[in-house]
């Protein structure tokens, strides 16, 4: 992988870490097109630059994340991060296999676009319009509705904020906890990438840290920051077109991806 692939990768991770549209799907896409080889820096890369998206929410809603008088807030998100860190630990072998076959990751793109042209109009009647009136139950019952997005081409926005919405959360009261979620959701899982599965691997092989050479360093810092700055623009775009329009449009975008990539991994790849 060279500076520019990378800084490509970190701007889709930027763009589709907060948006309902699967940002797997896209990293997957852009990896096969422009040849880059899936050893294990790329596939730790990949995973290890959502740390820049992770701040990106942090700096964006820093009152919230400092405010450390409001204890309920925490409390809420560590409920609801739990089914992830442990349905996410039992099936993670079965999600790195299906990693490498695209083909389903397509066709669950096309069927999360589908859902969400119908989203809007089954839920219409939210009862909780900010965080504080979500309780822990529904925090965790939108938890377990995040795990849907184990399986890549989900999108675990999309799989939460539809939790949210089921639990009577408006659009926007369910995008903000979407993210709000993602924050540990995602640490944890670039801790467990980034520190155990490199460790573990590393006495199984034999061989070094990934993180072992000074290219490897830059790169990582390069698209960490990317992806940082591109997703502090997609969280503000996102949240200003579903107060517009609604989900409609990235279920259409959806579609349309995903049938394209359907095609170009059946038929051209």
């Amino acid at each position: 992988m060279n500076t520019l692939q990378a800084i490509l990768i970190a701007i889709i991770e930027g763009l589709t870490e907060y948006l309902p549209v699967s940002s797997t799907a896209h990293m997957v896409f852009m990896s096969s097109y422009f040849g880059i080889q899936e050893d294990d820096f790329v596939k730790l890369f990949q995973v290890s630059i959502q740390f820049g998206a992770i701040l990106a929410v942090v700096a964006l809603y820093w009152r919230k994340f400092f405010d450390f008088s409001k204890f309920n807030f925490f409390i809420k998100l560590a409920f609801a991060v739990l089914p992830a860190l442990v349905l996410g630990k039992l099936f993670d072998d079965a999600i790195e296999a299906v990693l490498g076959n695209p083909i389903p990751i397509a066709i669950v793109l096309i069927i999360g676009g589908i859902v969400l042209l119908f989203i809007d109009s089954k839920f219409q009647n939210p009862t909780v319009l900010q965080e504080e009136d979500i309780t822990i139950k529904k925090a965790v019952t939108i938890g377990f509705w995040q795990c849907l997005a184990m399986m890549p081409g989900t999108s675990r926005s999309a799989a939460s904020i539809i939790g949210g919405m089921q639990q009577g959360l408006s659009r926007h009261a369910a995008a903000e906890f979407s993210f709000f979620l993602a924050v540990p959701t995602m640490l944890a899982v670039t801790c467990y990438s980034v520190f155990l599965k490199t460790y573990e691997a590393s006495q199984m092989k034999g061989y070094e840290l990934i993180l072992k050479s000074d290219n490897h360093i830059q790169l990582f810092l390069i698209g960490n920051i990317v992806a940082f700055v591109v997703a502090i623009l997609a969280i503000k775009f996102f949240i200003e077109i579903i107060k517009q329009y609604g989900f409609k449009p990235w279920g259409w975008y959806r579609i349309v991806v995903g049938t394209f990539l359907l095609f170009y991994f059946s038929f051209i790849k």
